[in-house]
């Protein structure tokens, strides 16, 4: 009981400084909009194209891009970390009683949230756009379970990695060079059918493109969802193999400190 109310403690702190910060609020719900509306108007045509799949581009797209806004919103969770780290707040907690496996745990549920807030607008402008979820309330609840995932996810593998650089310019060199490539390894875009021969193989093995390819199946009748149920397992998998590094890595900062 101590450690799960230290972590809705810490939890409520980070959402607090969050909210202290409007012009990120502002853009963490704008931008989602934004995505769909651009991305949308340029490559709305490409569904004319043999081959790839899909009548609707919008319908298409939501599930994508609720995925990337998941990815990148978590990929940057370390950031404040190392912000902790810098300013020596993560020291003085490790002073006091509190949970120490809270003070990790409350930053990946923090960018769950953030990210299934930002999945929900989402939806709603899609929806408002012309795309549908299919499988309903249903779909929905699938489509925030991928988005908390892989969110939850890439936040311990974020947070991990900041403990081990400590550097805020290592940080973004490093998150830069592995989140694009992961993003256009994926089919948040573009359908896999028209990738590549070893583009679409090393799609196989990118938790992004599980995340894209079960948050899609939300759009689809429950019926068709054998693949997604896969897909959510993989990111599972994910999830506790990225929680097990960040706890790791906490483990080596305390050892050094």
């Amino acid at each position: 009981m101590t450690a799960l109310s230290d972590t809705w403690y810490m939890l409520v702190r980070l959402l607090r400084a969050t909210w202290r910060q409007p012009v990120w609020v502002v853009v963490e719900l704008v931008q989602p909009f934004m995505w769909l509306v651009l991305y949308g108007q340029l490559f709305g045509r490409v569904t004319e194209i043999p081959g790839f799949g899909a009548r609707s581009y919008i319908q298409f797209l939501t599930p994508g891009v609720a995925v990337m806004t998941s990815l990148f919103g978590s990929a940057w969770a370390g950031i404040g970390l190392i912000e902790d780290l810098d300013r020596g707040v993560l020291d003085r907690l490790l002073t006091t009683p509190a949970s120490r496996a809270a003070i990790v745990l409350a930053r990946v549920l923090h960018s769950g949230t953030a990210g299934a807030v930002q999945t929900a607008i989402i939806v709603l402008v899609g929806t408002a756009m012309g795309a549908r979820i299919a499988a309903g309330a249903a779909g929905a609840a699938l489509l925030l379970a991928v988005a908390v995932l892989l969110g939850g996810g890439f936040a311990a593998a974020s947070n991990g990695l900041a403990l081990l650089v400590r550097r805020e310019e290592t940080f973004i060199a490093v998150l830069n060079f592995v989140t694009l490539p992961l993003t256009f390894l994926s089919a948040s875009l573009m359908s896999t059918a028209l990738m590549p021969a070893w583009m679409r193989a090393a799609s196989r093995l990118n938790p992004v493109n599980w995340a894209v390819e079960a948050a899609r199946a939300a759009f689809s009748p429950p019926a068709a969802w054998g693949a997604a149920v896969g897909d959510v397992a993989l990111l599972a998998a994910f999830l506790a193999a990225a929680s097990a590094f960040a706890t790791w890595a906490f483990a080596a900062y305390r050892r050094s400190a």
